[in-house]
């Protein structure tokens, strides 16, 4: 029986506390089968990890994946380099992006598609201490919005 939808695994909480994302890929990635097997356990890290673009192809680098814990002489480097899975004019167009402006490419989530493992991959732009900030204030700003219009629809 082949496994239908979307099965999260791990998502990057931080990237958007800590990257303007401009724009969202979702790529493949070129695994062992004792990384699958761990990560249908759901265990992976997507705190450290970033990818770059080298030789025209896009690599994960930092992703967190941890033995598999039945693997044996055949389990996989916990923090090796993957390689991510993308059309070439996906590529090429990361490419010129990245080379125009101080851009990063951020994984924000890990997840199964009917049964393969798939990385939305964020182009992004690093936020300053001051848009951390404004970014705070007007998440804040909105809620206290909809708090007052919750209480006068109830007549509070």
């Amino acid at each position: 029986m082949k496994e239908k939808g979307r099965k999260p695994i791990a998502t990057n909480r931080k990237a958007r506390h800590n990257y303007a994302i401009l724009d969202t890929y979702e790529a493949g990635v070129a695994l062992v089968g004792t990384e699958v097997k761990s990560l249908r356990e759901g265990k992976a890290s997507l705190v450290d990890a970033f990818a770059t673009v080298d030789d025209g192809e896009v690599w994960l680098r930092g992703l967190h994946i941890p033995e598999y814990g039945h693997g044996s002489w055949t389990n996989h480097a916990p923090r090796r380099t993957r390689k991510l899975l993308l059309h070439r004019r996906e590529i090429d167009s990361l490419i010129g992006k990245i080379r125009d402006g101080n851009l990063t490419l951020v994984p924000l989530s890990m997840y199964f598609t009917d049964g393969k493992v798939k990385v939305e991959l964020a182009l992004a732009r690093g936020k300053q201490a001051h848009d951390k900030r404004q970014d705070l204030a007007r998440r804040t700003a909105q809620r206290e919005v909809t708090r007052e219009l919750g209480r006068r629809v109830k007549g509070m």
